[in-house]
């Protein structure tokens, strides 16, 4: 069985900020109609103005081109999965050079959340890796899975059996992050998930902008509701306004069907 993937995007300033820190990205490589690699990124930018904005637009720039240019390298999930902490390792690397070279960028970092498909290799999966409380979800028979755990104090909270989840969620600390991209908290890279894919699953990778004021439930019916990913990323963003969110908002999804070959669609905001 191959897999069609359809793209959607939306980022969005909000009402509150003067500035968009977050930075999404979709990146598609094809050779004569024949898909070899698409890769979802949404970064969360930190560290005030230009400083937020740039550290998220380095992570998904260096990252693609990480990939793009070593993805044909690839024959098994291990060395998959590798490539993708070797790409993040070397965004890391790069942003904190930045940091120290210009003191106008001396504090910045980013969060990351990425789906990686590598239909060449193989089309029945998605390799899903991040660093901060960016977050990416699965909508499968009209259930929601959180892919990801958030790298914040409040997480590392409820991990500690401090306090519980329903707690982090209005703790002072649920948006203090002790690992994202622009730290050497980093140190040997993200972890990469491999998730197997089915006819009807829905992808969702957004920034906290979004999860932080619309529930794990509210997501689970908008997703499964919409009829294409495009409508279902600026119905999440609206969603999130609508809510009062004080942030950016960004967020991709992506949508699964049968195919007789690997193929994907790209919505661009």
């Amino acid at each position: 069985m191959s897999f069609k993937l359809h793209v959607g995007q939306k980022s969005d300033i909000g009402n509150y900020r003067e500035n968009n820190e977050d930075n999404v990205a979709v990146h598609g490589l094809t050779d004569g109609g024949c898909w070899h690699l698409l890769v979802c990124l949404v970064a969360d930018g930190m560290g005030g103005q230009l400083a937020g904005e740039k550290a998220s637009q380095m992570a998904n720039e260096i990252i693609w081109r990480e990939l793009r240019e070593h993805y044909r390298n690839v024959h098994n999930d291990k060395q998959v999965k590798e490539l993708i902490r070797q790409a993040t390792l070397r965004a890391n690397e790069e942003i904190i050079e930045m940091g120290e070279y210009d003191r106008e960028f001396s504090n910045m970092g980013t969060t990351i959340v990425l789906a990686a498909w590598l239909p060449q290799f193989r089309d029945d999966c998605l390799y899903i890796s991040w660093l901060g409380d960016s977050r990416a979800y699965l909508v499968r028979d009209r259930k929601i899975e959180q892919l990801t755990v958030d790298h914040s104090i409040a997480q590392a909270l409820v991990e500690a059996g401090v306090i519980s989840q329903e707690e982090a969620r209005v703790h002072r600390f649920r948006n203090r992050l002790w690992k994202y991209l622009g730290t050497q908290e980093v140190r040997d890279g993200p972890e990469v998930k491999v998730i197997y894919l089915r006819p009807g699953d829905r992808f969702l990778l957004c920034t906290d902008g979004l999860t932080g004021v619309v529930d794990d439930s509210r997501l689970c019916e908008v997703v499964a509701q919409s009829e294409d990913p495009q409508s279902c990323a600026e119905a999440l963003v609206k969603l999130a306004l609508d809510c009062e969110s004080k942030d950016n908002v960004s967020c991709v999804t992506v949508f699964v069907e049968e195919s007789s070959q690997p193929e994907a669609s790209i919505a661009t905001d």
